[in-house]
């Protein structure tokens, strides 16, 4: 054994790359065996409560990213601008992103494999490598948001002691924490997460109290929907922060980390259902945390002079200036909760990162290997990112829009092949989505990308400028929407000719 780790010091385990050895995994105990029939268990057991608790993690997990910096700024200022009119499309905004994830739960569970490995075996080499290539700049993006966000949160608890590329470092060094959290097994590693997304909620529903936001607007807002021409950019940002294209490979894969029998239909139906209970939960809890920051300011700067000009960076001085200290200042009270935001989620991309590249590229690396280099794409750019824009919140402010465009771009590539395989019989079997699901599927992923493609539409419009620039953006447009038809196209030639001869066949038998 040392003589072979001398000769492949990066690899792993000498065969095909999974998302987490048979070792890792949480076994799952045998509450209801005796339920099981002759041949096979095939109905899912009765509930349990102590399987639901030893399935969940996954879903608190892949929520995170409904949670992370980028969400909490969209929240700020579409309550600032927008006041409450707002709240119904945040309450539908989850809800398709709920959809989502538990097709990507879906997937994991019912095939054993994750997202980017089956995209590795589905298409051609040439589609597979600009999937991968996207996947990663859409974690990049999001990385350099919730570094940023997190590097805000230690400038200010702190006092501005701590510059904004010293935050950026010391936020790096979580990779470190991520790695040591992760030798002692999953369970342990969702405890952290748990308490991280606690103190977000605990700091949040503090403000909410403190500032004391109007109940009936609150449930208004959530029931009786309302858009202006005025507000329609934050409405979009909604939209658009709540679907995360690495989330939904993250979640496929995260899904494995149950050990789960697939030679029983019942054993992968009640993985499914426990999963969607606990992934229903955990986005009830981002949604409320979500619905906190955006109430607090709407009742505080919701027309007000201000409303336009607050970002991450000078939202807790403005509250702060607002409501004063009290016995715990709401600034640090902030902090603390950003804080919370951004750390949990860098480390979740890290651990996201690892999928990713692991799946599409069949590496075969040491995880610690993976999560340095996953770690490094972020951070070195951040770091650049840290010290060009320390002093300017505005410059801060206009770097998170390309991000977010960076990251709508990418939505396409991520929700089309995960829609794709959740309908194809050969990789799901009787686990694939039916008619009614899929078609509401391409509906609201239809809407997701008409919304983020409103988004690039209105701010190219605005940044392009020049023809040698407008033609470069134009050839870029131009390839994107091309390769978006085609992988549409594989999905229609995929279906309905055959579906349809499937169906007439049932018929007849």
């Amino acid at each position: 054994m040392p003589a072979e780790e001398n000769q492949l010091p990066l690899l792993a385990e000498p065969h095909e790359e999974v998302a987490y050895d048979e070792a890792e995994k949480v076994h799952i105990v045998g509450v209801g065996e005796e339920s099981e029939l002759e041949g096979g268990l095939l109905a899912a057991p009765p509930f349990s409560w102590r399987k639901l608790w030893l399935f969940t993690g996954p879903g608190f997990l892949s929520s995170i990213a409904f949670l992370d910096p980028g969400n909490l700024e969209g929240d700020l200022q579409a309550g600032a601008i927008a006041g409450y009119s707002l709240l119904w499309l945040l309450l539908w905004a989850t809800a398709m992103g709920l959809l989502v994830q538990l097709l990507a739960a879906r997937l994991g569970v019912a095939t054993g494999r994750h997202l980017a490995e089956l995209c590795r075996e589905e298409y051609p080499t040439w589609a597979r490598l600009v999937l991968w290539v996207m996947a990663e700049l859409a974690l990049i993006g999001a990385d350099i948001q919730e570094v940023i966000g997190s590097a805000i949160a230690i400038q200010i608890l702190s006092n501005g002691a701590i510059p904004l590329w010293a935050g950026v470092v010391i936020t790096a060094l979580d990779c470190f924490l991520f790695l040591f959290l992760e030798n002692y097994g999953i369970r342990k590693l969702e405890a952290v997460f748990a308490v991280l997304i606690a103190t977000m909620a605990v700091s949040f529903a503090w403000m909410f109290a403190q500032t004391k936001p109007s109940g009936t607007e609150l449930i208004v807002g959530m029931l009786v929907p309302k858009l202006s021409s005025k507000t329609i950019q934050q409405a979009v940002g909604v939209v658009g922060c709540i679907i995360m294209p690495h989330n939904i490979f993250f979640h496929s894969a995260l899904v494995q980390s149950r050990d789960i029998d697939h030679s029983k239909k019942g054993r992968v139906q009640e993985a499914l259902n426990y999963y969607t209970i606990e992934s229903s939960v955990a986005l009830t809890v981002s949604f409320i945390i979500n619905l906190f920051v955006t109430t607090v300011f709407a009742k505080g700067f919701y027309g007000t002079d201000l409303a336009k000009s607050i970002g991450l960076a000078n939202a807790g001085q403005y509250l702060q200036e607002k409501y004063g200290g009290g016995l715990f200042p709401i600034l640090y009270i902030w902090g603390i909760g950003l804080l919370a935001a951004g750390q949990s989620s860098t480390i979740t991309g890290t651990y996201a990162g690892q999928f990713i590249m692991g799946g599409f590229l069949n590496l075969r690396l040491k995880k610690w290997v993976r999560a340095m280099i996953t770690r490094s794409c972020a951070i070195i750019p951040t770091i650049i990112v840290a010290l060009v824009f320390d002093s300017s919140g505005e410059l801060l402010d206009t770097l998170n829009e390309w991000l977010n465009v960076l990251q709508s771009v990418q939505i396409p590539f991520a929700i089309i092949p995960l829609l794709y395989l959740v309908s194809k019989e050969e990789i799901m079997g009787t686990f694939k989505v039916g008619a009614l699901l899929k078609t509401i599927s391409w509906l609201v992923a239809g809407l997701v990308i008409l919304i983020n493609g409103y988004l690039l539409l209105e701010f190219f419009s605005s940044e392009v400028r020049g023809i040698p620039f407008t033609v470069t953006v134009s050839g870029f447009i131009g390839a994107y929407l091309a390769f978006i038809v085609y992988l549409i196209s594989r999905d229609i030639t995929f279906c309905p000719w055959r579906c349809l001869a499937q169906s007439k066949q049932a018929q007849i038998s």
